[in-house]
């Protein structure tokens, strides 16, 4: 399965009728699916069946759908008078007359853009609706293409900034040994020249608690782990932004950590790079679905 981005835009229309549709559908970041429709009074019975459709499609993201409709044909329709909404509407200058003697009657123009005075030949409601969920279908097959599209990219980038992190880890495994050593140099070199005498059993102990209190092989381990375990969610692919967020916290939690135990500007350097690389990381994965 491919990953996702939850930004993207589709557009589509159908000219093949009476009626000309042309729908639009934006997709922003969202923590869950938040879905808004905007339709003419015609397809607003058509929401229920609209959502469902982007729901098996889209898992998250804030998403909007704006549909629009104009009667391509209106200039080449004849003309036809409600004559019985006219009568009401005539009744009811008739009660406004009488009520204000000097009130100004319409004139026949008026009257005409009166709505439901004038009726025009209109495309059957079941066509336009069959028309309309066909042309939802396309945009939202446009939109997902779109979004893969975009997902692609940021896999790609994270993929990126991924290796870099694997490749300052393993430096800072690398340096272990001889900062632990130049370490066990430095205090054995300050205790030489306060103490004549060094009680070799301490100086071990002192040894043995300085390594301990440096170590960051678990540290390392871990970061290992977490990196192995983006490889795989980006791998496998699907709705996994949330999943890899979560990852993002725990690798910036074991690079806090190597920093802390620091024992040479060289851990602090590679701590600091890997909040850096986790930290460009995690402002794509917002954009993932």
């Amino acid at each position: 399965m491919s990953i996702h981005s939850m930004t993207a835009f589709a557009r589509e229309t159908d000219e093949g009728g009476p009626v000309s549709l042309a729908v639009e559908i934006r997709s922003v970041n969202h923590r869950y699916l938040d879905c808004i429709f905007k339709l003419p009074d015609a397809l607003r019975q058509l929401e229920p069946q609209l959502r469902d459709a982007l729901q098996t499609r889209v898992s998250r993201g804030k998403v909007e759908v704006l549909f629009r409709w104009q009667d391509s044909q209106a200039g080449a329709q004849p003309v036809t008078v409600n004559v019985e909404r006219l009568k009401q509407l005539n009744d009811a200058m008739a009660t406004v007359g009488r009520a204000i003697h000097q009130a100004t009657p319409p004139t026949s123009l008026e009257v005409l853009a009166w709505p439901g005075v004038v009726e025009a030949a209109a495309e059957d409601s079941e066509t336009l609706k069959h028309r309309a969920l066909g042309l939802f279908e396309r945009a939202l097959g446009s939109l997902r293409e779109s979004r893969a599209r975009e997902g692609e990219k940021l896999a790609g980038f994270i993929a990126e900034r991924l290796a870099g992190v694997a490749t300052v880890v393993a430096e800072a495994r690398a340096q272990m040994p001889e900062l632990l050593q130049q370490q066990a140099e430095r205090l054995r070199s300050r205790l030489a020249e306060v103490i004549l005498d060094v009680d070799e059993n301490r100086l071990e102990q002192e040894l043995v608690m300085l390594a301990q209190k440096a170590d960051v092989e678990e540290e390392l381990d871990r970061l290992g782990a977490h990196i192995e375990e983006v490889e795989r969610v980006l791998k496998k692919g699907g709705p996994c932004g949330r999943r890899l967020d979560f990852l993002m916290q725990e690798l910036n939690r074991e690079a806090n950590t190597l920093s802390s135990k620091s024992l040479a500007a060289s851990t602090t350097r590679n701590a600091v790079e890997l909040k850096v690389l986790i930290e460009q990381m995690r402002e794509q994965i917002q954009n993932l679905e």
